[in-house]
C-alpha cells in the first residue's frame, strides 16, 4: 500500500519521500490510520517490520510544533534502540522542524537535562533514565498526548515493567493516546493493555518467512579486523553479480564502500545521512549496472525493491532475527538462485544461533580463500574480461603498433602488463572497529565436533558448484560463547534514588538476558 493512500499530510508525505521509503509495511499500513483516528493501538509484529515510522509518522502529524511541552514519549527497552529511534523520528520531522531529544543511561545526565531545556516535542528514552529526569522534575508529562511502549516484551523480559507503570502514572489519562509494540503478547503485556489502554485495536503483523530453496546460507566465523580484506577474497572468488552488503552503522557502510572503491569495485554506501538526489542517483545507477556492490544499512535498504540481487553479505551481523530474514529475502526472488554470507566473530556466535531458530535452517561454515584463491579468482575473471575486451575491438586498427610492441617485448611480459592492469590492487584498508554487540547468555561451548569444529567443519565456496555446495571439510566450524546482553545500564540506580547520596550520580550496571532487542 502506498503512504499516500494513509492519510497522511503533505509534508509528511515529502519527509517519506525523502528518506527513501516507497512503500509502506503490513504494520505501518494498518497502523498509521487507527493512530490517526486517535485509537489506542496494540501492534504485534517483529523487530525490523518498520514500527518506529508506523507510530512516528502519524504522531510528527499530529503534535503542535508551535507547543512547548512534551507532548510524545516513546519508552525502548535499550539505549542502542533509543538512539536509532530518536535518529529516524528526527529524520522523518526534520522539514517540520520537529524537536526530538533521546535519553538514556551511561551518558552524561547533565547534558540530557541542557537538552530537554530546548523543549522538544517527543521524547525517546531509556525507562530508568526517564524515571530519573521525572523525579528531578527535568521531564514533565503533564501535556502528554502520544505514550508509545516500543518493544514491550524486551522490557518485560529485562525487568522494567514496573517502571513502566511508574512512568504511565506520571502522565495524563484523559486525553492520552497509548501505543504498545510487541513481538510477543505474554499476559504481563495484556495485563498493561487492560489497564493503562483504553478499547486498543490489536494489529498482528504475521512474522515474515524466510523462502530459503533457492537460498544458499553461509557464515563466515572471523575476527573484526579480518572481516574486510576476508569479504574482497570471497568476492574474487565468487565473483557475485548484482551486490548487497549490509553494515551496522552509517560509518561502517561509509568506510566499507570507500575501501572497496579504493581497491577497484565498483561500489557505492547508502545510509540515511545521504540527499535524496544522491540517494536516486545511487539506486539508479545500482540499477543500471554501472554500480555492482550496494553498501547499505537496515534503514536505507528497508522499502526499496531491488531485483537480480545474486549476492547478500552480512559484513555486520544484525543484532535481531527478523533483520536477517529481511536483508537475506533481497536475494532468491523470483525463481533465482542467491547466496548469503554472514560474518561472524567469536563472541557473536550466539546472535547466529538465534537467526537459525527464527529461518529454521543451519548456514553451512565457509573457510575464507586465501590470498592466492583470491588472485587465481582475479586472473579467471580478467581472463574472461580480456576475451571479451579482443571481440568487441577493432584489432586491424592497432596492428602496426601491436606488432612494433611485439618486437620490442616479450609477448608473455606485454600481457602480463595487460593482466596487471585488469586485476585489482591489493591497496591497505582501515575500518574502524564498531562496538561489539552485547553478548548473549549461551550455554556455554556451542555445538562443538570432537574435532573442534560443528556442522560437517568448514567449506570452500566453489562459484563453480551451482552456489558453492561442494568444499573441504576441516572440522573448524561453529563454536559457542558464553555472556549476554547489555541491559538498560541504569536501572538499578533508579532503584535506589530515595538514598539521598544517589542524587545526581550517573551509575551503570551490567545485567543479561537471553533476549535480543533492535
Amino acid at each position: 500500500m502506498k503512504f499516500s493512500e494513509l492519510g497522511l499530510s503533505d509534508s509528511i508525505l515529502s519527509a517519506i519521500e525523502a528518506s527513501g521509503f516507497e512503500e509502506a509495511t503490513p504494520i505501518q499500513a494498518e497502523t498509521i490510520p487507527l493512530v490517526l483516528k486517535g485509537q489506542d493501538v496494540i501492534g504485534q509484529a517483529q523487530t525490523g517490520t518498520g514500527k518506529t515510522a508506523a507510530f512516528g509518522l502519524p504522531i510528527l502529524q499530529q503534535i503542535d510544533l508551535n507547543d512547548p511541552h512534551v507532548q510524545a514519549l516513546v519508552i525502548s527497552p535499550t539505549r542502542e534502540l533509543a538512539i536509532q529511534t530518536q535518529e529516524e523520528l528526527y529524520r522523518l520531522g526534520k522539514d517540520e522542524h520537529a524537536k526530538v531529544q533521546v535519553v538514556y543511561g551511561g551518558a552524561d545526565i547533565r547534558r540530557q537535562i541542557n537538552s530537554l531545556k530546548n523543549k522538544p516535542q517527543i521524547v525517546v528514552g531509556t525507562p530508568g533514565r526517564i524515571l530519573d529526569h521525572i523525579h528531578r522534575k527535568t521531564l514533565r508529562l503533564d501535556h502528554l498526548k502520544f505514550l508509545v511502549l516500543d518493544e514491550a516484551d524486551e522490557m518485560l523480559n529485562m525487568g522494567f515493567l514496573e517502571d513502566i507503570e511508574s512512568i504511565i502514572k506520571e502522565t495524563p489519562e484523559e486525553g492520552r493516546q497509548t501505543l504498545l509494540f510487541s513481538a510477543t503478547m505474554p499476559p504481563e503485556i495484556k495485563r498493561v493493555g487492560v489497564q493503562f489502554m483504553k478499547d486498543p485495536t490489536h494489529v498482528k503483523i504475521k512474522a515474515k518467512e524466510l523462502t530459503t530453496d533457492l537460498i544458499d546460507q553461509y557464515y563466515v566465523r572471523v575476527k573484526e579486523y579480518e572481516k574486510f580484506d576476508t569479504m574482497t577474497r570471497f568476492f574474487d572468488v565468487q565473483e557475485p553479480e548484482v551486490t548487497i552488503v549490509f553494515g551496522r552503522t552509517k560509518r561502517r557502510v561509509d568506510e566499507v564502500s570507500k575501501g572497496l572503491e579504493m581497491r577497484g569495485y565498483k561500489a557505492a554506501g547508502l545510509h540515511g545521512d545521504l540527499t535524496q538526489s544522491r540517494r536516486t542517483q545511487i539506486m539508479r545507477e545500482f540499477k543500471q549496472g554501472k554500480i555492482d556492490i550496494l553498501v547499505a544499512t537496515d534503514v536505507a535498504a528497508r522499502g526499496i525493491d531491488i531485483s537480480g540481487v545474486t549476492h547478500v553479505y552480512n559484513y555486520d551481523i544484525p543484532q535481531d532475527p527478523e533483520s536477517y530474514v529481511h536483508r537475506v529475502g533481497r536475494t532468491g526472488r523470483a525463481g533465482q538462485h542467491g547466496v548469503s554470507v554472514t560474518f561472524a566473530t567469536p563472541n557473536e556466535m550466539d546472535y547466529l544461533r538465534e537467526i537459525e531458530k527464527l529461518t529454521k535452517v543451519r548456514m553451512l561454515p565457509l573457510k575464507p580463500p586465501s590470498d592466492a584463491e583470491a588472485f587465481e579468482g582475479q586472473l579467471t575473471a580478467a581472463e574472461s574480461e580480456i576475451g571479451d575486451l579482443i571481440k568487441h575491438t577493432n584489432t586491424e586498427k592497432y596492428a602496426d603498433m601491436a606488432n612494433k610492441l611485439l618486437s620490442e617485448y616479450e609477448a608473455t611480459d606485454l600481457v602480463a602488463a595487460l593482466l596487471n592492469e585488469t586485476t585489482r590492487d591489493n591497496v591497505k584498508v582501515k575500518i574502524t572497529p564498531e562496538r561489539p554487540l552485547p553478548r548473549r547468555h549461551g550455554k556455554g561451548g556451542g555445538r562443538n565436533s570432537r574435532n573442534g569444529g560443528g556442522r560437517g567443519g568448514n567449506r570452500h565456496y566453489d562459484r563453480n558448484r551451482n552456489g558453492g555446495r561442494g568444499g573441504n571439510r576441516n572440522g573448524g566450524g561453529r563454536g559457542g560463547n558464553g555472556g549476554g546482553r547489555n541491559r538498560d545500564r541504569d536501572r538499578d540506580r533508579d532503584r535506589r534514588r530515595n538514598n539521598k547520596d544517589n542524587h545526581g550520580k550517573d551509575g551503570n550496571k551490567r545485567r543479561f538476558t537471553i533476549k535480543n532487542g533492535d
